[in-house]
């Protein structure tokens, strides 16, 4: 019987089926089996690009010698930041986000502060031409005539001009645009994808180079392609923002050399992304005191505490059913922090419409802001602003009692840079000196302290 030329892979879990289904049996994924094209095969058995040799073989790991981490900075301090300190030699970074973002600008202003630090790098592209790079470059203020630059797709020969011209650092725009020669099928598909990364990465551990990926991300907001494209690599990085907001923010997910969810600021100028050295006043920069349905936070981004302010308005329902709109915070926990607030506080938001909205672009995941969208709710149903140099931690159970957060000590201090001198938290909570502590126990007490 024929081996089969093709397969069909899951693109959330990477489970192979031999033909196609609407739900994968592996994971439960409805619609995410795509065909798959099987690699060639040598004389010898093993795939095209296949990992591994015989020469090389187990070692103790008492053995094997110890080296000095030894990372290249960039001189953009964000961009640094947000990968631990700087550039690993040697690994594979997926750099992903929306179309116009700014992940090329941001690519091409790394590579152009590496080749004037001496690390010699190769910036190819598969969607522009060198001459449309250079239009790019020369609206930038670093100067990136220095780096080697290419228009190719093929993998192939991406490697062979990468060695030619011993690049230290390769920056590869995008992923979605290349294609091996080992497989047949379109570039982009599942396994033109997967199989490319997979070269990229053995060519970056064997030869050292750090290697950049740009990847396209889908409606849903995750980078297209298979899952696996994101266990494959060192690093995933999201490129996120708003494109008629000038912040734009760096955000790590995966980092093998760094810590998770570390967060990095820029500001899109003509000349280019300009690293933003105080996020938390860039945040608050537009905010108004005196306003009601206004009330400030601090997130732990990583290992950074960053202030947000969270927006809430609540008016009187135009029709039957009342409007719930939330921008950077989930609609479901609105929901239920909506409810809480109604049965818990006696608030009556039930008829009314909410909309609530946190400044900046930022999201709000964690629950120790819910302190301060029941602030802002609460604020905007009684008409009467909150203190202006109040700050709100908490997390609100569905009984309505307000629990401590982790991180407190480095949150209160960057507030206390910000120049706020208060803070409604739990009553549990253990607060450090510095700021006057108003404790709530129950949110029913936060409704009636706003209120009088």
């Amino acid at each position: 019987m024929p081996k089969p030329v093709s397969v069909f892979r899951c693109t959330e879990c990477g489970a192979e089926q031999p033909k196609w289904a609407g739900r994968c049996d592996a994971c439960g994924a409805w619609n995410t089996l795509a065909e798959e094209p099987v690699a060639k095969r040598r004389s010898g058995g093993r795939a095209v690009g296949g990992a591994g040799t015989f020469d090389r073989p187990p070692v103790r790991l008492s053995a094997v010698g110890s080296v000095e981490a030894v990372r290249w900075r960039t001189g953009i301090a964000e961009f640094d930041f947000v990968l631990g300190g700087g550039i690993v030699p040697g690994s594979l970074i997926l750099v992903g986000g929306e179309p116009g973002i700014g992940k090329s600008t941001l690519l091409l202003q790394a590579a152009a502060r590496l080749e004037r630090a001496g690390v010699r790098t190769l910036y190819v592209s598969g969607e522009e031409s060198p001459e449309q790079l250079r239009m790019r470059a020369d609206r930038l203020e670093a100067d990136a005539g220095p780096v080697h630059v290419l228009g190719e797709t093929n993998l192939e020969a991406i490697l062979h001009h990468a060695g030619t011209v011993q690049a230290q650092a390769v920056f590869l725009d995008s992923i979605q645009t290349t294609y091996t020669e080992a497989l047949e099928g379109a570039p982009g598909n599942v396994g033109q994808v997967r199989e490319c990364a997979a070269r990229l990465m053995r060519f970056a551990k064997e030869a050292g180079p750090a290697v950049f990926l740009v990847g396209h991300v889908t409606k849903g907001g995750g980078i297209a392609g298979p899952r696996t494209l994101e266990h494959i690599v060192d690093t995933v990085l999201y490129f996120e923002g708003e494109a008629t907001l000038d912040h734009r923010v760096l955000r790590a997910v995966k980092n093998r050399f760094g810590s998770v969810d570390e967060i990095g600021v820029f500001r899109m100028t003509a000349a280019g992304l300009e690293p933003v050295a105080d996020p938390a006043a860039a945040f608050l920069a537009g905010r108004h005191a005196g306003v009601s349905g206004s009330a400030v936070t601090a997130l732990m981004e990583g290992t950074r505490p960053v202030l947000v302010e969270v927006q809430a308005l609540a008016s009187k329902a135009g029709f039957g059913t009342p409007q719930r709109v939330a921008t950077g915070l989930d609609q479901r926990r609105l929901a239920v922090l909506l409810a809480v607030l109604e049965r818990r506080a006696g608030l009556p938001v039930g008829a009314l419409d909410v909309f609530v909205n946190v400044t900046g672009g930022v999201r709000l995941v964690e629950p120790s802001t819910d302190l301060a969208v029941l602030a802002a709710l609460a604020s905007s149903v009684h008409d009467r602003p909150v203190p202006a140099d109040a700050l709100f931690l908490g997390e609100v159970g569905l009984g309505g009692e307000v629990r401590p957060v982790s991180g407190l000590e480095r949150r209160l201090t960057e507030a206390q840079r910000q120049g706020f001198r208060r803070v409604f938290l739990s009553a549990r909570s253990r607060v450090p000196g510095g700021l006057d502590v108003v404790a709530i126990e129950h949110i029913g007490e936060l409704a009636r302290r706003l209120a009088a």
